[in-house]
């Protein structure tokens, strides 16, 4: 099922069709959203504007393969992190939350990043065939049944337990440490994550994503990748807007900030560095009309 508003598909079917004016749009509406996140990770501002347009042409090279399955912003996204991970190879790439960067993170020590797995050990065409095939049909239920937990987390104004779980599964810390952060026992904790879970596995249909968590493969694990992938608690673009402008209500208004800030999502602080820039683009250009209206029947006067 696609996940496009009308805008983006009529957007994508221009510039299917080569309008360049098409283009132009979609890379000014992207460009600086994914600019931000990528200077976030990398430390030369050159290497972050090189990534970005490679983002971009990779997007243009493989337009025929996009289906729309997820977000314009989220496929993006992900472009641009496998991208950076290919530049720390030989090291380790930055976490998805600021907050990761002062706790202890996974015990064994193992990168957070879904995708610090990508260069794995060589496998046959086929093997990734079918490993994408398959993780495809996972990603899928999971993604499902992780959207309809949060709505329920939202629509209930339940913002607390979202934000434990958010911090369990998106951020990978500890029961002691999402204890310590949100105030509560750890056992309150455990709780929470044990309920998240189990209505996520009854919300599962039948098939391969129950079936191979109840195989061995940790469905918890499982529950990080996808939210890693289609971070589902991630406030909209607008709502982001709406914060900045205070127009949200204390319930909402508390949640966002404590994602931005406090849990510091990568993702969503780039989105507001963009809402900011662009806040401040569109106030120079008022202030310039304005300058251009009061003089310009001076100019003609000379």
């Amino acid at each position: 099922m696609s996940k496009l508003s009308q805008a983006e598909r009529y957007l994508l079917d221009q510039i299917r069709l080569g309008q360049s004016e098409a283009w132009s749009q979609f890379v000014e509406r992207y460009r600086g959203r994914l600019l931000n996140f990528a200077r976030a990770k990398l430390n030369q501002r050159a290497d972050a504007e090189d990534i970005v347009q490679e983002v971009f042409i990779s997007f243009i090279r493989a337009l025929g393969d996009y289906r729309g399955d997820s977000s314009l912003e989220t496929y993006l996204f992900s472009i641009l992190r496998r991208k950076i991970i290919d530049t720390y190879r030989s090291g380790r790439a930055k976490h998805l939350c600021l907050i990761q960067d002062v706790c202890e993170g996974p015990a064994d020590g193992e990168s957070s990043d879904a995708f610090s797995n990508i260069a794995g050990r060589e496998q046959t065409a086929s093997w990734y065939v079918r490993r994408d095939e398959q993780e495809a049909i996972d990603q899928d239920a999971l993604g499902s049944a992780l959207a309809k937990l949060v709505g329920k987390y939202k629509n209930s104004l339940n913002f607390k337990d979202l934000q434990i779980v958010e911090l369990l599964f998106y951020c990978q810390l500890t029961n002691s440490e999402v204890g310590r952060i949100m105030g509560v026992d750890s056992r309150h904790v455990g709780v929470i994550k044990h309920r998240c879970i189990k209505q996520v596995q009854q919300q599962i249909a039948r098939g391969a994503a129950k079936g191979r968590a109840e195989g061995g493969e940790g469905l918890e694990d499982m529950l990080t990748a996808a939210w890693e992938q289609q971070r589902p608690s991630c406030p909209k673009r607008n709502t982001i807007g709406a914060y900045l402008l205070k127009t949200l209500d204390s319930g909402w208004q508390g949640f966002v900030d404590f994602h931005l800030n406090k849990m510091g999502c990568h993702f969503c602080r780039a989105n507001l560095d963009d809402l900011r820039h662009q806040t401040k683009k569109s106030s120079e250009q008022k202030i310039q009309a304005r300058i251009m209206e009061s003089t310009i029947g001076f100019l003609h006067k000379l």
